[in-house]
């Protein structure tokens, strides 16, 4: 009997259209079994190499391997990304991928609030499906395409006014005794450069007054101009201390010892937010910014726009004429 109910309640399919060419599967209603009996026969008839895929089972810790494998190695933050997601797989128990509940994750996430990434983890786990489904490695949707992003408010970005850049500055150079901070604060100043591209300029990277960072966080080259002083004096650095090693430990001693107070984990990027404070505050173009920057999309640059001058002017300028007296 090509169907038969099973004494759970379930109907199972035991069907051979063609001699030698068997299907079995079991559904939860008689009409499942039905059509996947009539499919099974016509399909074969159509095709006698015909079969029904099999049930997708692999697991999320298992399509995370095979994103890894397939794409994820070629990623600046590939590994780290992969531990991410080997993390989160084994808080949600691993389930089989297919099968993701986003209530499970959901609740993983409430759990977890507290921490600064959960967005960028959920942008992670997204890319997962969709890079593998365009692969043609999995068939179904992605099971997390409808989970929005959390609202989270927005940092305000510390900069240094020209004191409070004298002051550090004074404070490096008087207490530091790793020789590197002071040239790599000058470069991060000079061009917006985070701390590890700065610290990481090799002398083919400047020529002819331009500094060009590669190896940069976005994966893109970029090239900024700088005085002929400070390329005279990066130079000079270079001949007497050689290469900069590591000095981030160093930096942020020398501004704790300053009165200059930053929010938590804005130390050395608070000189990068300088530059582009300064930049915008003295009439620079916010596309040119987000050039030097290398920023990948104008809205990141755009957080910068509010310190513009004419942007502050409009406020006055366009605002409500509000009587004084």
């Amino acid at each position: 009997m090509a169907i038969e109910q099973l004494p759970d309640g379930r109907w199972k399919v035991d069907v051979e259209p063609i001699k030698g060419k068997r299907f079995r599967k079991t559904f939860k209603t008689k009409g499942e079994a039905q059509r996947f009996e009539a499919s099974c026969r016509a399909k074969v008839v159509e095709n006698p190499d015909w079969s029904p895929r099999p049930k997708d089972r692999r697991t999320l810790a298992e399509l995370v391997g095979l994103w890894f494998d397939l794409h994820g190695h070629s990623l600046r933050d590939g590994e780290r990304r992969r531990s991410k997601l080997d993390a989160l797989a084994k808080r949600l128990r691993n389930p089989q991928g297919s099968k993701l509940d986003p209530q499970t994750y959901a609740q993983d996430r409430r759990i977890r609030l507290g921490e600064g990434t959960l967005n960028n983890e959920l942008g992670y786990l997204r890319a997962v499906y969709n890079e593998l489904r365009g692969l043609g490695v999995i068939d179904y949707a992605n099971p997390l395409a409808l989970v929005k992003p959390l609202k989270v408010q927005e940092r305000e970005l510390s900069w240094l006014t020209t004191d409070q850049i004298a002051e550090l500055l004074e404070e490096i150079r008087r207490g530091c005794d790793n020789p590197h901070v002071e040239i790599v604060a000058l470069i991060c100043l000079a061009t917006g450069a985070r701390w590890s591209e700065a610290e990481k300029l090799k002398p083919t990277g400047l020529r002819n007054s331009v500094i060009t960072f590669s190896g940069t966080k976005s994966g893109k080259v970029r090239s900024v101009p700088i005085t002929a002083e400070l390329e005279a004096k990066i130079v000079r650095h270079w001949k007497q201390h050689g290469q900069p090693n590591s000095a981030i430990t160093s930096f942020r001693r020398a501004l704790a010892r300053t009165t200059i107070r930053l929010p938590k984990g804005q130390a050395a990027h608070a000189l990068r937010h300088t530059f582009a404070s300064h930049f915008i505050q003295n009439g620079g173009n916010i596309l040119t910014l987000q050039k030097i920057l290398g920023h990948s999309s104008l809205a990141m640059t755009m957080r910068y726009a509010h310190l513009a001058p004419d942007h502050l002017q409009d406020a006055v300028r366009l605002g409500p004429q509000v009587a004084l007296t």
